[in-house]
């Protein structure tokens, strides 16, 4: 393996990425020497873009909104989750040329939860805010773990039960409306939408949070999103975002690259800190 192999994440808008830093980390903790960019990349510049990258050179490609669809449509060949998700996050250059394409989000998420931060997603009543590409790359792991059931909520519910439906052959799961949540009650509750970046939020009951329930927002920011401050507001257990599911799928996504797997509680403890700096 070559001492200077080349990866990037692409995306639009991608700024305020952090996921150069986390690869770098990851590559002095493990000896390794190898460069990671970001390159604003709009879905119209995808398949140029890629094809150049790699033709160039490049080993190992991350993709992050809006081109993980696309991703999944352009690679040669994908693994099962990916193909499950319909979205490919990660793409690896293969021993023969071929791209392998491959969605680290779910793991990702699924080893914050339960390794970090030592939660039980077995037999726990699970709520998924929004049906779009973020969910997507999680049902498939939540429902692995065999939760009591799994609801997808979204306001145009047709989007919400199409999706549930494929994946109704591994589980319990549905597909609702926000005004359908009234009267019922989730231990666990992951906003997959983008909105509370916005300070926007669905229109949530005040009782839809059970005793000792989580709420983890996907997303992240600088600050508290709006999704983690309405946990605090509703006296969640844990109140979380997702800065450590970008972390855990980046070390997923470089164990797959490099074959070597990266600790991640020190990189999520240096990012947060970071971020508190900033804020402080």
């Amino acid at each position: 393996m070559s001492d200077h192999d080349h990866y990037a994440v692409f995306g639009h808008p991608i700024d305020h990425s952090k996921s150069p830093q986390i690869h770098q980390m990851f590559a002095e903790q493990t000896g390794q020497t190898l460069s990671y960019q970001a390159q604003d990349v709009t879905a119209g510049q995808f398949t140029e873009a890629a094809r150049s990258f790699f033709s160039s050179g490049g080993k190992g490609l991350n993709c992050t909104v809006p081109l993980k669809e696309l991703a999944w449509a352009w690679v040669n060949k994908k693994t099962p989750r990916a193909e499950l998700a319909k979205a490919v996050n990660t793409l690896v250059l293969q021993a023969d040329g071929s791209l392998l394409g491959d969605n680290t989000d779910g793991c990702g998420l699924v080893t914050d939860l339960t390794v970090n931060h030592s939660l039980t997603l077995t037999r726990r009543r699970i709520l998924i805010l929004g049906a779009g590409g973020a969910s997507r790359g999680i049902i498939a792991p939540l429902l692995e773990l065999k939760p009591a059931c799994l609801t997808i909520a979204n306001r145009t519910v047709d989007k919400a039960i199409r999706l549930a439906a494929e994946f109704n052959n591994l589980a319990c799961i549905q597909g609702c409306g926000f005004p359908e949540l009234q009267g019922q009650q989730f231990d666990i509750i992951l906003n997959a939408t983008s909105a509370s970046l916005s300070h926007q939020l669905p229109p949530l009951p005040d009782t839809l949070l059970a005793d000792v329930g989580v709420c983890y927002d996907l997303a992240y920011g600088s600050q508290k999103t709006a999704f983690v401050a309405w946990g605090i507001a509703h006296n969640a257990y844990k109140s979380l975002d997702g800065l450590g599911m970008l972390v855990e799928q980046a070390a997923e996504a470089f164990y797959l690259w490099r074959g070597v797997r990266p600790k991640t509680k020190p990189v999520i403890d240096f990012v947060d800190s970071l971020r508190l700096s900033l804020t402080s």
